[in-house]
């Protein structure tokens, strides 16, 4: 694959990735419990402030992976090569 090959591939993934992940954080956001590896952190056994910037943080990453992956998909060469 070439130069561009791979940017779209990686792309491609990055998209994916993060709709997963705000689909995810969709889900927290309706239920009140989010899901961190192979436990469930509900929002009435953790402070507000706790939940808050958790999901804060989540919402941060699937911004980031965004970027990346249009920046990946249409080239727009935010890195600076």
């Amino acid at each position: 694959m070439g130069g561009r090959g791979e940017d779209v591939l990686v792309g491609g993934l990055c998209l994916v990735l993060a709709l997963i992940m705000a689909r995810r954080l969709w889900g927290a956001l309706e239920a009140g419990e989010m899901p961190l590896y192979r436990t469930r952190l509900r929002k009435a056994d953790v402070s507000a402030a706790k939940y808050k910037a958790l999901v804060a943080f989540n919402a941060a990453l699937v911004v980031l992976i965004l970027v990346v992956a249009v920046d990946l998909l249409l080239g727009l060469d935010l890195r600076g090569r």
